[in-house]
């Protein structure tokens, strides 16, 4: 089972855990499965989440197209560093 590993910057856990809650919906009907998050012992503004994915290369296309739209529309917008996992 591949899985999508996720590492966010300048957000607090509690922010990421809103905001994964609220995409919940949208994640599971494109085969992400949140499995768990934490947060970086050493930095309290970085976060990592991890979804067991159906299919990388599935899921590679939706999050390039979803990052793209986002830097479309702010140059700046704060995106997940992605390593997808097998």
């Amino acid at each position: 089972m591949p899985y999508l590993l996720a590492k966010l910057k300048n957000v607090t856990i509690t922010i990421a855990r809103e905001f994964l809650e609220k995409d919940k919906p949208f994640h599971e009907k494109n085969n992400m499965f949140l499995e768990n998050i934490w947060q970086n012992a050493d930095d309290d503004n970085e976060v990592l989440f991890i979804f067991r994915i159906k299919d990388i290369v599935e899921t590679k296309a939706l999050i390039h197209k979803l990052h793209s739209e986002a830097l479309a529309t702010d140059a700046n917008a704060n995106l997940p560093e992605m390593t997808y996992l097998k």
